[in-house]
């Protein structure tokens, strides 16, 4: 029978020998090793290794509660500050937009009275700014034609001239207050001048467009001819 020779036991903390005498064993020679000591070629202790993944740990959650207070901050709410807003608007004026056309009446003899009609657009521009309001009046001389004259009471108006605003202006029409039928003073040297139309306090702000309808008389015994007559259209500020 073959005898096997009873291996001495170590226990930690022991002492073995070896040929170049006893080695000494610590309770914390086992030994490990990670990526960073491999690359190195070095290794390092049990409780190393723990401390060092502790640290992991504790940065990896220090990262995540970072991020969300990142979040958080971007919902409070920022500063709010008053601040001033300053608009200056000047005044313009009160004037006709265009210069009031002339009017052009005509008729062809038939034995019979007769009245002819013309139109005339009137575009008044109140860029005051006031709300004062505005009127306009008229005044003429005779139609004439040689020695030859229609009557001082020719022309008219039967009603309220019509009222628009202009392209590009948001206006607040004129409140008229004339009274129509309406007789454009005439003579052989103008007679003052009558109001033919007005905007009330706070109206007729804006370009627009005023447009009468001229009526003129011709009798059935008119002369034949051409008649002119000097119409004087005025703006005045005011009702």
């Amino acid at each position: 029978m073959l005898h096997h020779p009873r291996l001495p036991h170590r226990t930690a903390g022991s002492q073995g020998t070896s040929p170049n005498g006893p080695v000494k064993r610590s309770e914390r020679t086992i030994e490990h090793t990670d990526a960073a000591s491999m690359s190195r070629g070095t290794t390092i202790g049990e409780d190393e290794l723990v401390e060092r993944r502790t640290r992991r740990r504790v940065a990896r959650r220090l990262a995540v509660v970072a991020a969300a207070g990142a979040g958080t901050i971007l919902a409070v709410a920022l500063p709010v500050a008053a601040t001033t807003g300053t608009a200056t608007i000047s005044a313009g004026s009160l004037a006709f937009a265009s210069a009031p056309p002339n009017v052009s009446f005509s008729a062809t003899l038939n034995g019979l009275d007769q009245t002819s009609s013309a139109n005339e657009a009137v575009d008044v521009s109140d860029a005051t700014g006031s709300g004062t309001g505005w009127n306009l009046t008229a005044t003429s001389t005779t139609f004439t034609t040689g020695t030859k004259s229609l009557s001082t009471s020719a022309t008219t108006l039967t009603g309220a001239p019509t009222d628009a605003c202009d392209t590009g202006a948001t206006c607040s029409l004129a409140t008229n207050s004339i009274s129509y039928p309406y007789a454009l003073p005439a003579g052989t040297t103008a007679p003052t001048a009558t109001k033919v139309y007005d905007a009330a306090a706070n109206t007729g702000m804006g370009n627009q467009t005023v447009t009468p309808v001229w009526k003129l008389s011709v009798p059935a015994n008119t002369f034949a001819g051409t008649y002119t007559s000097t119409w004087t259209i005025s703006l005045v500020s005011g009702p």
